[in-house]
Formats: C-alpha cells, sequence, structure tokens
C-alpha cells in the first residue's frame, strides 16, 4: 500500500485527502516512481480548484506535476532507466491522467528525466 494524495471534490486544500491505495504497476511507457519530493505551483491550485485549463477528467482525482525520486519499475517499451536510479518528473503530461502526489507516482516515460540528462539530482533518495 502507499500514501496517495487526492481530491474527491473541487475547492481549497481542505479538500485534499490521503488514502493508502495499492501500489500501481507502470503500463507500456510509463514509469514507477518512489517519490522523495514534489513541487508545488499554482497550476495544481487551480487544476483542485477547476480553474485550470484542464480539468479532472474523474473525481476522485490525483494531482501533481513535479516529483523528484527513484525509479522503482518501468513499463513494457521503456529503454534506458533502471530501478533505483534516480529521476526527475517534470510537468510534461496532463494532470487529469497523472498525479505525483503520494508516496509513489506512474507517469510517462517522457516526462522523466535522469540526473544525467539534467545535471545533478537535488535530492537522494536513501
Amino acid at each position: 500500500m502507499a500514501l496517495t494524495v487526492r481530491f474527491h471534490e473541487l475547492g481549497g486544500p481542505e479538500v485534499l485527502t490521503t488514502e493508502d491505495l495499492p501500489v500501481p504497476s507502470p503500463g507500456p511507457g510509463e514509469v514507477l516512481v518512489r517519490v522523495a519530493a514534489i513541487g508545488l505551483n499554482r497550476a495544481e491550485v487551480n487544476f483542485r480548484r477547476g480553474r485550470y485549463i484542464d480539468k479532472p477528467r474523474a473525481l476522485p482525482s490525483l494531482i501533481g506535476y513535479e516529483a523528484a525520486g527513484e525509479v522503482a519499475a518501468t513499463g513494457p517499451g521503456v529503454p534506458g532507466l533502471a530501478a533505483g536510479e534516480p529521476v526527475s518528473v517534470i510537468p510534461a503530461f496532463s494532470m487529469r491522467d497523472y498525479g505525483v502526489y503520494g508516496e509513489y507516482a506512474i507517469v510517462p516515460a517522457t516526462a522523466v528525466e535522469t540526473d544525467t540528462q539534467v545535471g545533478k539530482v537535488l535530492v537522494t533518495v536513501p
């Protein structure tokens, strides 16, 4: 099980809930990241309020664009990433489809950068 942040209705920060959900498995072209840190930004606030360019596809909804951590697993068709490798997740996807607030997050491989691609990763995952 993994602690995951979701919201079941639109609104302020009080609508965010933490829930213990099964650790997801990555599908084709996806990466499972063990999240060590997340970025917070105004886009996520507006998404949660229903005031962003993308609106939640359904409720409850995941949330979050940016994260740092390590690869926990890769789905089929994801070359060049290995479990335990430090990575950053960049906002290159819709929060309607993915979210990174939680202990684990599924993200598209195209949104994952390794430390060799972006320089030095700012966090170390024990």
